[in-house]
């Protein structure tokens, strides 16, 4: 169960945090959200697709790792197998407190809750003095990082919807032992749509900073069949 509360020195002198990857650690999941800032790095490594919210009114990123819920083809035993970590799973099992959409008043918040808050071993997240380590000081700039590329991202979606840009995601594969997996629900980049806009709206896309996360979103696309591979692979036993 989630104990969410305020970081502070005072409180939290002693506390440790387990950075190894596993199951019991809560990484047995198929997907992490995403902010369009941090598409580029994340492309390389995952497919990048986009799901409605649950009002209905809008879309948001994933990375996506597996093909069901719970299954995370990218987690080995104790090991992650890929160089980079999306930045909402990275700074568990700390979160951002405060309005998502306010500029400032940010605050520092730690789910006590997380089966990574170790005891007595992990990194310490301040040291004897109450000052914040360098793992923290790591984890507070990637907190930013990832409130800021969240307020960036409406924007983004925004123009998304205003040139109908997502497509829903029809994916069906059969497996080396003859079963099926399907991604539903998902949508994709509307490639054909894209190329039917004229130079002046793509001209402005770009100017907005639009145009880089919309083809790396497409590009990310062909680690759909490294995500059928690695699913294979686990069948196999391998």
């Amino acid at each position: 169960m989630s104990d969410h509360v305020l970081l502070t020195a005072e409180a939290h002198r002693d506390l440790r945090i387990r950075r190894d990857r596993s199951a019991a650690l809560g990484d047995e999941v198929m997907t992490s959200l995403l902010v369009p800032d941090e598409f580029r790095r994340v492309q390389g490594e995952y497919p990048i697709l986009f799901r409605q919210n649950r009002e209905r009114n809008g879309f948001t990123a994933f990375a996506i790792f597996g093909f069901t819920t719970g299954e995370n083809l990218f987690l080995e035993g104790d090991r992650w197998d890929a160089s980079y970590l999306p930045l909402a799973l990275d700074i568990q099992p700390f979160l951002i407190g405060g309005s998502p959409d306010a500029a400032g008043g940010k605050q520092a918040v730690v789910d006590l809750g997380s089966p990574r808050i170790a005891d007595g071993e992990g990194v310490r997240v301040f040291d004897r003095d109450g000052r914040p380590t360098p793992y923290l000081e790591t984890m507070l700039a990637r907190m930013s990082e990832l409130d800021k590329g969240y307020r960036a991202a409406a924007p983004f979606f925004d123009a998304l919807a205003q040139y109908d840009l997502l497509e829903p995601l029809i994916l069906e594969v059969t497996l080396i032992d003859g079963s099926t997996n399907r991604l539903i629900g998902f949508h994709t980049i509307a490639e054909d749509r894209l190329r039917e806009l004229d130079g002046a709206t793509l001209g402005e896309l770009h100017s907005a900073g639009h145009l880089l996360p919309i083809f790396m979103a497409m590009a990310s696309l062909a680690k759909l069949t490294t995500l059928i591979e690695r699913k294979n692979r686990r069948i196999r036993g391998g």
